[in-house]
């Protein structure tokens, strides 16, 4: 198993971010498919952080209806919008926001899709737990959720992928010191009956985000090594 390498791209324009991720992971699915040289194929195991500036995506088989402002409006509020292709509806993602993008070769980590998605599910909360933030999953739904099957469930990571041969990229949102407002522009995630929060609302203060990053990778790395 190839060790993973943390990344951290900063804050970075979305599209720009896209692009990078799109490059990496084309050239890894590639490689892995090249079955006349498999012996010089070497998995890329990156983990990727960054923020982005405020930006709307709606995942591949997302409802549009579920954006519920107009262009000019997005343009009012500094906002921008892309139809991408990873799995999930519409998500904002904006400064504050801790994004992670694992650009890996699931296969090599002896992980499924589903366990790979539980995985990173796992990290965030065991995360959170280290801010005394209780997170649990909820049925039917990818993400990381607090107080599950009471009135007040909220959501504060959202997740959604696409892989290829294993190869993964796009990822999870994990709201730190997010502007929540922002959510108000849409159904999160496609839900009308729950809200969104961060770990600022929670705690009442702003968090480190770099150190939350270093949090969630190594609770990763941990957790793929048992």
């Amino acid at each position: 198993m190839q060790t993973i390498q943390f990344e951290d791209w900063g804050l970075i324009d979305y599209k720009t971010a896209w692009d990078k991720q799109q490059a990496i992971f084309n050239e890894a699915v590639a490689l892995k498919s090249d079955f006349n040289c498999p012996e010089k194929y070497q998995p890329y195991q990156h983990f990727v952080f960054c923020e982005h500036h405020h930006v709307y995506t709606l995942g591949k088989h997302g409802q549009e209806n579920n954006i519920l402002i107009n262009d000019e409006f997005l343009k009012k509020i500094n906002a921008t919008y892309y139809h991408i292709d990873r799995g999930g509806d519409i998500t904002y993602h904006g400064p504050g926001q801790v994004v992670g993008y694992p650009l890996l070769d699931i296969e090599d980590l002896h992980l499924t899709l589903k366990g790979y998605i539980e995985t990173i599910e796992e990290s965030i909360i065991l995360t959170l737990k280290d801010y005394a933030i209780t997170a649990s999953r909820l049925q039917g739904a990818t993400g990381v959720w607090l107080d599950v099957g009471k009135r007040g469930t909220r959501k504060i990571c959202a997740i959604g992928v696409r892989a290829s041969r294993y190869i993964t990229m796009h990822g999870f949102a994990l709201n730190v010191n997010t502007d929540l407002k922002y959510f108000t522009y849409i159904n999160p995630c496609g839900f009308v009956d729950k809200g969104v929060t961060s770990m600022e609302a929670e705690l009442g203060a702003k968090q480190n985000a770099d150190e939350v990053k270093r949090k969630i990778f190594d609770h990763f790395c941990s957790l793929i090594q048992k």
